[in-house]
């Protein structure tokens, strides 16, 4: 038997799920950019 658990998250359809879920890709993006850039990433949330 597993020593370890799992959850299985549903996605979610709410409206303040879907604005998290855009900031959290705008802000990972942003990080993309920094880090290419050769600058340190801005902490988000």
């Amino acid at each position: 038997m597993s020593k370890t658990a799992s959850i299985g998250l549903m996605p979610s359809n709410t409206f303040f799920g879907r604005l998290m879920a855009s900031i959290d890709r705008l802000l990972t993006a942003s990080s993309g950019i920094a880090i290419r850039n050769g600058d340190l990433p801005r902490f988000g949330l």
